[in-house]
Parts: structure tokens; C-alpha cells; sequence
């Protein structure tokens, strides 16, 4: 087990070892991957419980609320105590709220489970401000991509692995699956990271008043947190209500073909390195305006064309770049902000960010309710919009 102590102000002497980059990149991607296995399983997990698509609903809902109200609430800690051991304990409960779904007995229980998958999983967000502290800082751009793409590549690969084993071995299984990943994690995690020197010695309620502080200071993290929580919206839109229409008429589709449009995700996703090269080099302002342009024409064309199967892989390929890319800026933006104060920085922009989430996969439900496929794609595209005004408003130069 590794004792190497680092701080902010030591990360740039030499470039970070390529294992330890893998191991903050897969271990991001595990993390975020709980809480996305729920998804391509809504149709089935309907039918198990009896629940309306409202009420199935609920169940990304209060995981993406539970990991928002988890980043607020405890990823500032990441800047009082050592990152390590917070990353190290997220793991074990993770672990355990993801066996309390395997075994849920009711939607009640599996309600429940969701949440606190979503207030653990937040130990992804422990370890992308890790990767920036431990990163040289010509490099950080690159390095935050590269880990993000990880922690990217397991949000839409873990519907596709979901799709696989619920179709395959039923939706219990599958939460088995992961909590078996999030052990093996804590171990290589215990194994392999190095601790970290805190960077304030502040009290966990004066942590969370810096938070209203900082948002105060810098309007950069304003902007971006408002930016990318609206390119969250759509996001989490389409998600969280392909599985039901694709279990719907026309297609009558399973679980592993829901899942399967994750691959069209992960390859928007594989670009996130890419986008963190141009913000190093151009700036992050074009990055996080073409990434929101980008999500625009993607639920505009889906909206209006009708709906094949290979036009909505194409449109998830698009958007998934665009809101990965502007993610990478946004953060490139932040990190820059306050070095000692990342955790808390990425606490707010995070947080917005799954607020978002939360919200899109509310408002989702009720358009694919209401309007159909088409409502969800164009509420998508109003976000999308948004997004843009926020970020070419007049003044904004950070």
C-alpha cells in the first residue's frame, strides 16, 4: 500500500504514472457506472413491480438527486480530510446500497437503495479532483480528460453491460455485478492511490458556507454550473426514457438493445481527451459552445426525423460529445479558479450538474408521458439553447 503523501501545491514535479492514471480513470467509471445500471432495466423493472412510468420514474430521479445532494453535502469534505479515506469509505457503502437493490423486495426498498447509490457514487467526484491535484499543470486539461473519459465511458457502457445481464441473468444479477466491482475497486484503491495533505483546516459548516462564497467570487463557476446543469437536462432526458420507448410500441424492445445505445454514447464520450488538448491550447470558451451546439442539432434533427432506430444512435453519438466536451471545459474553467479550494469548486459545478440530471430525468418522464418521443427531444433542444445563451451572454469572458 502506497504512503506517498501529496498536496496542491506538489503535483507538477513529474508526470503522473500511466497505472495511476488508469486506476482514476476505471475508478471513476465504476463509480458513475452505479448510477446509470438502473436505466436500461426501467421497462423490466416495471413490469416486476407493477409500476406506472411515473413511478418507475422515480428511480433515476432519486439517484441523481441522491448523487447531487451527496456532492454538495459531502464532496467539500475532499479538501478538510484526506481524499483517500473518503474515496475508501464511499466504496464500502456503495457496495452495500447496491446489494440492498439486489435485494429489494418492493419498489419502496429499491427507492431507497437508489438514493443512497446516488449519494455514494459520489466518490467519482472524489477522484476527479484528485486527478487534477496529482496532475502537472501544463497537462491537467488532458489528464482531467483522460480520467473523465473513464468515468464517461462507465456511464454509457454501464448500460450496455446492464442491458446484457438483466436481459441475460435478470436485473438482480446485474446489481450484484456491481457491487462485486465497487469491492474489487476499494481494494486497488487501497492498493494503489496516494494519500492527501488537506488543504484547509475549516469546519465542515464553514466548508459549506465557502460554497455560497465561491459561487459569489467567481462568476466563471457561476456560468458553468448553470451551463452545463441545463446540457444535463437533455441528457438525462434521453436516458432516462429511451428504455420505456423502446419497451413501447413500435419496437417492443428489451433491455440489452436499450443498453446496447450506450455504445453510440461511448463513442461521444472517447472524444473528452480531445476536448481537454483544445481547452489547454484554445481555451475553453469555443469548447463549451460548440459542445452546447452540438447537443442543439442533435435533439433537432432527432425530434424531426421521425424516429428510426439509426438516426436516434446517431443523435445519442452527437449530443454525448457535445455535453462531454463541454463537461471537460467547464472543469477546465473551474479547476483553475482556486487550486485549494477544487474539491469545494467541483462540489458546486457537480452538483448543478446532477441537479440537472435529476430534473431532466423528472421532465423527461412527463414529456415521453404527455407528448411522446418528440417532447422529450424537443425539451432536450430548449435546454440545449439555454446553454448557449448562458454561455455567449454579453460580458462573459470566463
Amino acid at each position: 500500500m502506497s504512503t506517498t503523501v501529496m498536496t496542491h501545491n506538489q503535483p507538477a514535479a513529474a508526470a503522473m504514472p500511466g497505472a495511476l492514471v488508469f486506476l482514476l480513470a476505471a475508478g471513476a467509471g465504476l463509480a458513475a457506472a452505479a448510477l446509470y445500471y438502473s436505466q436500461p432495466m426501467l421497462g423490466v423493472l416495471a413490469g416486476e413491480f407493477n409500476a406506472t412510468p411515473s413511478a418507475i420514474g422515480l428511480v433515476p430521479t432519486l439517484t441523481q438527486l441522491g448523487y447531487a445532494a451527496g456532492l454538495i453535502l459531502l464532496a467539500p469534505l475532499g479538501d478538510r480530510f484526506d481524499r483517500r479515506r473518503i474515496i475508501l469509505g464511499k466504496a464500502a457503502v456503495l457496495c452495500l446500497a447496491l446489494l440492498l437493490a439486489a435485494a429489494a423486495p418492493s419498489i419502496g426498498v429499491l427507492l431507497v437503495a437508489s438514493l443512497a447509490i446516488g449519494l455514494s457514487a459520489t466518490l467519482a467526484q472524489d477522484i476527479v479532483p484528485a486527478a487534477a491535484t496529482l496532475a502537472p499543470e501544463a497537462h491537467r486539461g488532458k489528464t482531467v480528460g483522460t480520467v473523465m473519459t473513464g468515468l464517461l465511458l462507465g456511464i454509457l457502457l454501464s448500460r450496455v453491460v446492464s442491458g446484457f445481464v438483466a436481459e441475460h441473468a435478470g436485473w438482480r444479477s446485474m446489481f450484484v455485478v456491481a457491487a462485486t466491482s465497487i469491492a474489487l475497486l476499494g481494494v486497488a484503491v487501497w492498493r494503489g492511490l496516494p494519500s492527501f495533505v488537506p488543504t484547509t483546516q475549516l469546519s465542515y459548516l464553514a466548508l459549506m458556507r465557502t460554497l455560497f462564497t465561491l459561487l459569489q467570487r467567481h462568476s466563471g463557476l457561476r456560468r458553468a454550473a448553470l451551463a452545463q446543469g441545463l446540457l444535463s437536462v437533455a441528457f438525462s432526458a434521453f436516458w432516462s426514457t429511451l428504455a420505456v420507448m423502446l419497451h413501447a410500441a413500435p419496437f417492443h424492445l428489451g433491455s440489452a438493445a436499450a443498453g446496447a445505445f450506450g455504445l453510440a454514447g461511448a463513442a461521444g464520450a472517447l472524444a473528452a481527451p480531445l476536448a481537454g488538448k483544445v481547452a489547454d491550447r484554445r481555451g475553453p470558451e469555443v469548447v463549451t459552445r460548440l459542445g452546447a451546439g452540438l447537443v442543439i442539432v442533435a435533439f433537432l434533427v432527432m425530434a424531426f426525423g421521425h424516429g428510426p432506430l439509426w438516426l436516434i444512435a446517431a443523435g445519442a453519438v452527437v449530443f454525448d460529445l457535445g455535453v462531454q466536451a463541454s463537461l471537460i471545459a467547464h472543469q477546465t474553467i473551474v479547476y483553475s479558479l482556486e487550486p485549494a479550494a477544487r474539491s469545494r469548486l467541483n462540489a458546486v459545478l457537480m452538483g448543478s450538474m446532477f441537479i440537472g440530471m435529476a430534473s431532466g430525468a423528472w421532465l423527461g418522464s412527463q414529456a415521453l408521458a404527455q407528448y411522446g418521443w418528440q417532447g422529450v427531444c424537443g425539451m432536450a433542444a430548449l435546454a440545449g439553447v439555454a446553454a448557449v445563451l448562458v454561455r455567449i451572454w454579453p460580458g462573459a469572458r470566463d
